[in-house]
C-alpha cells in the first residue's frame, strides 16, 4: 500500500489544473506553481510527497488533466522553496547571462529574450535566468520563442497574472510584430499569407522594409500565433529565413549563408491590454540585436 493522503486540509497545499496548464508533466508544473527547478521538483515527487487527485504519484512525467486536483504538505512545499531560495543565486557560468528588461509592472515582465537559449521550462532558460536576476521565483513565461528567435516575450510574475495573459493571448487583442531576414527579392510591398498551418487558421501580414541583390528585410505581423507560423509561412512562398536550417533552404550556394550564426527572426514588438489593471496597456520594443543588424549589412541592407 502506498503513503496516505494528506489528513488535514489545514496543513495541505492544494493546486488545481486550470485549462491553460492541462498536458503539463507533473515536474514542470509544480516547478511552475512553487517556482523551484525541475531537479528541485522532482525531488519532491520523488519523496512521495505529492498527491494527485487523492493517489500519491511519483511518476514525474505524469499528465495532467485540466481539473485535476494536486495536494502536497505544507511543510514539504515550505521546505523545497526554502532550499530554492537558498541557491537561487548559485548559476554556472553559462546562465549568468543578464537578460535585458524591456518593461515590468507589478504583474509583469517583458523581456528582451537572446538568441540561444529557451524561453522556458530548462535550467538555463530566459525564465530560468529572470527568476534569479528578478528574484521573482514565480515568474513564468506567458508564450515561446523559438530557441534561436529573439525580442519580446511576456512574463507573470504571479499565477493569477499567468491565467489572465493567457486568456488574453487567445483573442486577437495582442499584437505581434516581427523583423526577418529572408532569402530572394521580395516583390511585394505588402502581402496577406492566409494559410492555414496544422488544420488552424494562420494569418501573416507582410510589409517589405528593404531589398538587397540577394535578400530582403521585411515585417511582419501575425494575427495568429501557430507553432513556427513565420517560419512556416514565408518558406511555403519561396522566401525562406535566412539562416533557418529547419524550413530554409537545403543547400546554400551563396556562401554568405553559411557565415549567418541562426534564423534572422526578431520579436521587435508586444502590445496586449493589461489584463490585471483595466484600462492599461502592456507595450514594449526591442531594438535589433547586433547580429541581425550585421546580417542586413552583408546582404547590402545596413549601414557599413
Amino acid at each position: 500500500m502506498g503513503p496516505r493522503a494528506p489528513k488535514f486540509a489545514a496543513n495541505v497545499e492544494t493546486l488545481v489544473v486550470n485549462r491553460p496548464d492541462a498536458g503539463k508533466t507533473l515536474q514542470d508544473f509544480l516547478a511552475a506553481r512553487l517556482g523551484l527547478s525541475r531537479r528541485a521538483a522532482k525531488a519532491v515527487i520523488d519523496g512521495r510527497s505529492v498527491w494527485v487527485n487523492r493517489r500519491c504519484t511519483w511518476i514525474a512525467h505524469h499528465l495532467l488533466k485540466t481539473g485535476d486536483s494536486i495536494e502536497i504538505p505544507k511543510a514539504v512545499a515550505a521546505a523545497a522553496r526554502r532550499q530554492a531560495g537558498s541557491t537561487k543565486t548559485v548559476l554556472v557560468p553559462e546562465e549568468r547571462k543578464h537578460v535585458r528588461v524591456l518593461v515590468q509592472t507589478n504583474d509583469y515582465v517583458v523581456a528582451d529574450k537572446p538568441a540561444g537559449i529557451l524561453s522556458n521550462e530548462d535550467p538555463k532558460s530566459v525564465e530560468a535566468i529572470l527568476r534569479v536576476q528578478l528574484d521573482e521565483p514565480t515568474l513564468q513565461a506567458v508564450h515561446r520563442l523559438d530557441r534561436d528567435t529573439t525580442g519580446c516575450l511576456l512574463f507573470a510574475k504571479t499565477y493569477a497574472a499567468y491565467l489572465a495573459a493567457v486568456e488574453v493571448f487567445k483573442t486577437r487583442r495582442v499584437q505581434k510584430s516581427y523583423c526577418a531576414i529572408v532569402a530572394g527579392r521580395f516583390p511585394f510591398a505588402h502581402q496577406k499569407i492566409d494559410v492555414p498551418l496544422d488544420d488552424q487558421p494562420a494569418v501573416s501580414h507582410v510589409a517589405r522594409e528593404a531589398v538587397g541583390p540577394d535578400a530582403s528585410f521585411l515585417r511582419v505581423r501575425i494575427e495568429t500565433g501557430r507553432t513556427n507560423q513565420i517560419r512556416r509561412h514565408l518558406s511555403g512562398i519561396r522566401f525562406p529565413i535566412v539562416g533557418d536550417r529547419t524550413f530554409g533552404l537545403k543547400s546554400a550556394r551563396d556562401p554568405r549563408l553559411m557565415t549567418v550564426p541562426r534564423q534572422m527572426l526578431h520579436a521587435a514588438s508586444l502590445s496586449l491590454p493589461n489584463p490585471m489593471e483595466k484600462g492599461s496597456e502592456l507595450k514594449a520594443h526591442a531594438p535589433l540585436p547586433a547580429d541581425f543588424r550585421a546580417a542586413l549589412r552583408l546582404f547590402g541592407m545596413g549601414k557599413k
